[in-house]
């Protein structure tokens, strides 16, 4: 079983300002078939955009996607992991504050994302979070 996050993170991280416009946040997570981007302010991660935030706090609020920025309506001051915390410190963390993904930091640089479906895999590869946490995309949608 993984011992520390290094082993369960999805290795590389997509990020954006915080000036950043939620467009050009979306048009990245449409590109990296993702639904998540950290926001980060030079060294320093600041937030997390998903693009359920992208829905509720810009799209269904009215405003305009090209002028509200990232750091809007992301979630300001995510938690944070350490290539070398042990897992079960990311699975405390997520049950207890309720998140489903963590940003993981070394040397204030975000260097992957440890997710719900991480530990699902890792745990669990026969779950169906795993099975979930491995498909494809859906190309149509």
């Amino acid at each position: 079983m993984a011992e520390f996050v290094k082993d369960v993170m999805t290795p590389g991280v997509v990020a954006v300002r915080p000036d950043a416009s939620v467009v050009e946040a979306a048009r990245l997570m449409r590109g990296q078939n993702i639904g998540d981007v950290v926001v980060a302010d030079g060294q320093r991660v600041v937030g997390v955009v998903t693009d359920r935030d992208i829905t509720v706090r810009a799209v269904a609020e009215g405003r305009d996607p090209y002028a509200v920025s990232v750091g809007s309506v992301c979630t300001p001051d995510p938690l944070t992991l350490a290539p070398d915390d042990p897992v079960a410190s990311a699975v405390a963390l997520m049950r207890e504050h309720a998140v489903r993904r963590i940003p993981v930091v070394e040397g204030g640089l975000p260097v992957g994302l440890v997710t719900l479906g991480d530990l699902a895999e890792a745990r669990d590869p026969g779950s169906a979070l795993a099975d979930i946490s491995r498909a494809e995309p859906d190309a149509t949608g």
